[in-house]
């Protein structure tokens, strides 16, 4: 059994960390933390998870997670790297659904978070994971950085497009929407239900923190620049993620649809669904499966894409446990077989 330790686990990404787990044939949690709540069974704060954990909440301080052989770190930025040296030097490998280890670059790092990297000689050996692109890397590292939730629909949707040369990289467009769950687990003005609810707006349009993960990532991919502008919006649901993608063709002879469903051939959780198709956020919900639909309008020059994920699955907590299957030599699919809820 792989011995697991989580810090963090009264948040969204925390609980469903442990929801997901619970059901893992090879996953033994030894250990969650929380400051706040130190002392509460895990059952107790979170009813649905009754009977699976005997579980308490410990503080921090009181935890050896150094007896663990995985850490996830579902926290705010900043945490998992001021852990990162001394849980790796004893030999214990580390996920963090934060940013600490996404951007391989500090000083755009310092940029965008508002603080310095505690071990910028780390980051060098991170794993970017999102196993689809970068699953080789992530079987061999001892620390990954699980991707964004934007950046996962992102990025799957256009690597296609860009590996085959095929669109102007200068001007891609990704117009994204995230149930508020996205936002965490805490108390905050514009996400309370009375003003959540029966609206929809867009947030971060002058620039959100997933875009520099996102371009830096679609790079290595394409031959050319990479250029794009990302909006992102909030929509009053719970859970859930939209992402349409848009791109100019610089070639109109290619099947699009024949494209992407080569590229993703074999893949567990990315489903390319036939010619036409609309795929909505209910048939992922509570799934590690993203979905995607490839049209061209008119059969003119512009083809959009549509991805769909669960942004607390395949766009944290999911993902990060896949990741884990792969470092630890697993079958990718162990533990993450459940299929979405509908309604």
């Amino acid at each position: 059994m792989i011995k697991i330790g989580i810090v963090g686990g009264t948040g969204y990404t925390g609980v469903e960390l442990l929801r997901l787990l619970a059901q893992h044939p090879k996953a033994s949690v030894r250990a969650i933390t929380s400051r706040k709540d130190a002392g509460t069974k895990v059952a107790d704060l979170f009813s649905s998870l009754r009977g699976k954990y005997d579980l308490a909440f410990a503080d921090p301080a009181d935890v050896d997670l150094a007896s663990c052989d995985v850490v996830f770190f579902a926290t705010p930025h900043g945490v998992a790297m001021a852990q990162a040296r001394e849980l790796t030097s004893a030999g214990v490998k580390i996920i963090d659904l934060a940013a600490d280890f996404r951007l391989q670059d500090a000083t755009v790092f310092e940029k965008w978070y508002g603080m310095p990297h505690a071990c910028p000689d780390l980051l060098a050996e991170a794993a970017y994971g999102l196993p689809e692109l970068r699953r080789d890397a992530v079987r061999k590292a001892r620390i990954v950085g699980n991707p964004g939730c934007y950046p996962t629909t992102i990025q799957l949707g256009f690597v296609p497009l860009l590996e085959a040369g095929i669109v102007d990289t200068a001007h891609l467009i990704a117009d994204c929407k995230s149930g508020v769950s996205g936002a965490g687990r805490k108390a905050e003005m514009g996400l309370m239900f009375s003003e959540a609810s029966d609206n929809f707006r867009a947030y971060a349009v002058k620039g959100h923190r997933h875009l520099p993960e996102t371009l830096e990532q679609l790079a290595p991919h394409s031959a050319t620049p990479v250029n794009m502008v990302f909006t992102p919006h909030l929509v009053p649901m719970i859970r859930g993620m939209h992402s349409t993608l848009y791109a100019r063709l610089t070639r109109t002879d290619v099947d699009l649809q024949a494209l992407f469903e080569k590229r993703y051939a074999g893949e567990p959780f990315v489903d390319v669904m036939p010619p036409g198709s609309m795929p909505d956020t209910r048939s992922v919900r509570a799934s590690n499966m993203l979905r995607i639909a490839v049209h061209r309008p008119g059969n003119g020059d512009l083809v959009t894409v549509l991805v769909v994920q669960d942004n607390l699955v395949k766009g944290a907590a999911g993902q990060a446990i896949q990741n884990m299957n792969l470092m630890f030599g697993l079958a990718e699919t162990a533990g993450l077989t459940a299929l979405p809820v509908l309604p």
